[in-house]
Order: structure tokens, then C-alpha cells, then sequence
């Protein structure tokens, strides 16, 4: 192999990664992540692996950890599209510390990754910003994270976040099946918006409509741009709050796959539970993309939360004081149904047996529908 002979060799910078724009995305991002923290966080940013203090956990009878990762999925191109950043890090936390809070474990400590063609500095700080946003909001310490600059697999200026973080349960505390009973009530918590799931139907909707994410939506009082990038909610603190005061028997988060399926995975076998429709009507924007994309409802109720973040399965006797807990922390909250020991029992008798999600996620448990239309 001949090389030139007398030329400057090939730097680092010339094939494509920045390495003092790494250097000032940390300058920017520090006062955020500085916010992002715990009393148990041992050290700073800047080392090569965070260190979390968990002599607390000696407390405990079992401690369990618990660890769950995830992304933002394809939101991301709306923050790209509008080039606003700061929003989309919190979504990422929710996807991430709202799944370990449904057994009951508290989130402690939380790393991202950020994957980008080019390093623009000012860019990645606002990224950050959410995350250590969304980690303040969960009362999770932010210990590390990871930016890395892929030139030539990545254009300029696309990025992908993921994101894991770690908490903790006793055992005899943990939520799940096991504890649901016949006769708890179905407690929907209501979502902020679309969340972060089924923004690939979301986006194909508008690009069919022929929308502008700039354009006031008088409906949604604000662009369609703001709606759709409206910050997933965070309700790890306000549900470990509800699990202390009350009898919780599960939490389902509703993410990928909707209402039904997701409350399905926590449903234990040979139970059933019906949500009722005409108990809440859903925000403005999931009638929209409905509308404009001329999606069906069944199509629709499997893509998106509908207007429902969470839902909790409780003892009667706990629902007033989890909803007026939820309140407090400006988060509605209502019953929508029970759970029953039969498909043809309470508001069951209205769901055609084909209608029942099972085994949602690979989980072999019990059943769930919804029923009767909205509000």
C-alpha cells in the first residue's frame, strides 16, 4: 500500500468529531446536572462512572433493585423539525423512571446517552437541561452520562437518546398481580398529552393533513408544534407518595401497545377489568389526529394513552385519598371501573368476547377492554 509521502496526516477533527465541542457541551450542561442530584451521590461530574451511596438499603428487610431502559422513539423528529431541544430530555425520564415506579420501587439514580452526527454544544446542553429537569421532577440524582459524535453514520444534525435508571423495593413492598382482588377499583391518572409513544402514527396524521407544526391549532390553544412536544409526565414522586398512604395492589404504566394492553399485564389470570369510556373524555389532540388521519378507534386505543398516563388498582376504600393526594400534586384522577371475576360481570357484559387484551407483552395474565364511548 503506497501513502502520500510529505502531507499532514488525517486528524480526528477532520474525520468528523469535535472533540472540544464535547468539551464545551459539559461546560454548558453542568449547572443543570448540578441541580440533578441526591444527598447519596458520591462525587461529580466528569468521572467514569457515577458513585451512589447505598448504605440506606441496609434498612431494609429485602431490597430489591430494580433497573429499567428506554428512548424517546421517533418525538424526537418534532424537536428536530422545530429545533427546540429542552423538552424532549424529560421525556426520557418518564419513559424510564415511570416503569420502575409499577412495582413500587422508588428510582434513585439515572444515565443517559446521546448519539449525534455532529456535536453542536449549545444543542446538547438543552438536551440535558430536560434530562436534569426531568430528574429533579422524579427526585432522581443524574450520576453520568455519555455524548457521542457519529460523523458519517449520523447527519449533522440527528440525534437518539436513551436512557437507565436504577431504584430500589423492599420485597414484602413490591406491586404486582399477586395483589389485584376482585372488586378493586380501576383508577385512571390522567396523561399530559400524547406522551411518547405512537408519534410515528402522529407524524404520518399531520405529514396526510397537510399541517404546519407552526400553525395555531385553535383547539389546543398553541402551534401544533407545542402540543406535540408537551413533556411527558412524571409521576414517580406523586405515586410512591399514593403507595405510602394507601393499599395499592398495581400500577400500569401506558405506554406502547395503549390502554387495554398495558393494564392487561398487571391484570392477574381469570380476572377482568372494564374501563368505561364515557368517565373521562380525552384531551383535544387525540380526537385531532384521529380526525385528520381517519384512524380507527380500535387502531387509535392501541397506539396512544387516550388521555391516560397511568392507571392504579386499589381497594375501594383508597380511592379518595389516593385522588385527593394525585390533586395535590395537579394530577386528575378517576374511577373508570372494577375488577371482576368474569368477562360478563359489571361493564364486561358490553365487550364482545374478541374484545378482551390478553397476553399483552408476553404476559399470560388477565383480561381488559374498554367500553361505552367517551364523554
Amino acid at each position: 500500500m503506497n501513502t502520500p509521502q510529505n502531507t499532514p496526516g488525517i486528524t480526528y477533527a477532520q474525520a468528523g468529531v469535535d472533540t472540544e465541542a464535547g468539551d464545551r457541551a459539559v461546560e454548558l450542561m453542568k449547572s443543570s446536572v448540578a441541580r440533578a442530584t441526591r444527598p447519596e451521590v458520591v462525587g461529580g461530574l466528569g468521572g467514569f462512572a457515577g458513585l451512589f451511596d447505598a448504605s440506606a438499603l441496609q434498612g431494609m428487610s429485602r431490597p430489591l433493585l430494580t433497573t429499567s431502559t428506554d428512548g424517546v422513539g421517533t418525538k424526537i423528529a418534532i424537536a428536530r423539525a422545530l429545533d427546540r431541544h429542552d423538552t424532549i430530555g424529560q421525556d426520557l425520564v418518564a419513559m424510564v423512571v415511570d416503569d420502575i415506579v409499577v412495582c413500587g420501587a422508588e428510582p434513585l439514580f439515572m444515565t443517559d446517552y446521546i448519539a449525534t452526527g455532529s456535536v453542536v454544544p449549545e444543542r446538547i446542553a438543552a438536551i440535558v437541561s430536560g434530562i436534569a429537569r426531568g430528574c429533579e421532577l422524579a427526585g432522581v440524582a443524574l450520576v453520568g452520562g455519555e455524548t457521542a459524535e457519529h460523523p458519517g453514520l449520523m447527519a449533522p444534525d440527528e440525534y437518539d437518546l436513551a436512557g437507565a435508571a436504577t431504584g430500589v423495593v423492599d420485597a414484602p413492598d413490591v406491586l404486582g398481580p399477586e395483589r389485584v382482588a376482585q372488586g378493586d377499583a380501576v383508577l385512571c391518572i390522567a396523561s399530559s398529552g400524547l406522551h411518547s409513544n405512537g408519534f410515528s402514527l402522529v407524524r404520518r396524521v399531520v405529514e396526510h393533513a397537510g399541517l404546519s407544526l407552526e400553525e395555531e391549532v385553535p383547539e389546543f390553544g398553541r402551534t401544533l408544534g407545542e402540543e406535540l412536544l408537551e413533556p411527558t409526565r412524571i409521576y414517580s414522586l406523586p405515586l410512591l407518595e399514593v403507595i405510602r398512604a394507601t393499599r395499592v395492589h398495581a400500577l400500569s404504566h401506558v405506554t406502547g401497545g395503549g390502554l387495554a394492553a398495558n393494564l392487561a399485564r398487571v391484570m392477574p389470570q381469570g380476572l377482568y377489568a372494564a374501563l368505561d369510556r364515557s368517565t373521562w373524555a380525552p384531551a383535544p389532540v387525540f380526537d385531532a389526529v384521529q380526525r385528520w388521519g381517519g384512524v380507527d378507534r380500535a387502531d387509535l386505543e392501541k397506539t396512544l394513552n387516550q388521555g391516560v398516563g397511568f392507571v392504579a388498582l386499589l381497594p375501594q376504600e383508597s380511592v379518595d385519598t389516593a385522588v385527593e393526594l394525585l390533586a395535590g400534586h395537579g394530577i386528575d384522577a378517576w374511577v373508570a371501573g372494577e375488577v371482576h371475576g368474569s368477562a360478563e360481570a359489571g361493564l364486561g357484559a358490553q365487550v364482545a368476547t374478541g374484545d378482551w387484551v390478553t397476553g399483552a407483552k408476553g404476559v399470560e395474565g388477565g383480561a381488559a377492554a374498554l367500553v361505552g364511548d367517551h364523554a
